[in-house]
């Protein structure tokens, strides 16, 4: 088996998005082609209710899959297709927009709003796919208990815990909290792989990584991390990439500057909806 060594390290900045909420943003446009096909990455990370109520107000998206995931607090959605529900500690949503959505998340005041977004590029040929999304609960996730480490399983497979089975991007997302010692992580070869370090600090080939940032992984088939002072808290994502054109505009990701300007075209003539209730 080989081991991947880190490729590149990204450190989350302060970020403002939404009507006002205030994050950390990882991966951004300055990482698309590498993290192929994980476009962006926000950690939320506040026990400071006016970081985040503002929230973010009914916006569009098209030719993504966003997974938001909350290791604390509580999210309440809504969309155009007439869904709603709420996100809690420990849950995930997983919204495939497709051909185009509206949607809101409204963060609700709690003692810590703890997790993160990720968006995930979809192929070509599913841009324009029917939305869809799912609620992803705590029953819905595999859990496995190591002697120093608890793995949970969003998607995919670790070691015979399985998550849910992904749509259309097959994912491996895990929230691995580590506490103390190493653990070692099979990966696919053919995958783009990296971790995102959430809570405290970790090690990977005597390398520090800090808390809130991201490290791409080169070849290989495994991952190892330790953890460094104490105990640690990390999420992994591996996925094959799409290497196609990205064109990106806001919250809408497409494969060509015209079929961005289409839908932002669309958008104003009320023509941005192709599936509606």
């Amino acid at each position: 088996m080989a081991e991947r060594k880190i490729r590149k390290t990204v450190t989350g900045n302060p970020a403002v998005d939404g009507a006002g909420v205030r994050l950390t943003r990882v991966l951004g446009h300055d990482t698309v082609y590498d993290f192929d096909p994980f476009l962006m990455l926000d950690s939320f990370d506040s026990s400071d209710p006016r970081d985040y109520i503002a929230g973010f107000p009914l916006h569009p998206h098209r030719g993504i899959e966003t997974v938001t995931y909350l290791i604390k607090g509580e999210m309440h959605h809504k969309d155009s297709l007439g869904n709603k529900g709420v996100i809690r500690s420990g849950q995930s949503q997983w919204m495939t927009a497709g051909s185009g959505i509206l949607h809101e998340e409204m963060p609700q005041p709690a003692e810590r709003l703890l997790g993160l977004q990720l968006w995930i590029n979809l192929p070509k040929k599913d841009k324009m796919t029917h939305p869809r999304y799912f609620d992803i609960t705590e029953s819905m996730m595999g859990i496995k208990i190591l002697d120093n480490a608890t793995v949970r399983v969003i998607s995919g497979e670790f070691m015979g815990e399985k998550g849910v089975k992904t749509h259309h991007i097959v994912t491996e997302y895990y929230d691995v909290s580590l506490d103390s010692g190493s653990i070692s992580i099979d990966t696919d070869p053919e995958n783009t792989v990296f971790i995102f370090q959430i809570l405290g600090d970790a090690e990977i080939h005597g390398r520090a990584l800090p808390e809130k940032t991201a490290a791409l992984f080169g070849e290989g088939d495994t991952v190892t991390v330790a953890a460094t002072n104490g105990s640690c808290r990390f999420m992994l994502l591996s996925a094959r990439p799409l290497n196609e054109e990205i064109s990106w505009g806001g919250p809408i990701v497409m494969n060509t500057r015209e079929e961005l300007q289409q839908a932002f075209a669309e958008l104003k003539t009320g023509d941005f909806l192709k599936h509606r209730i």
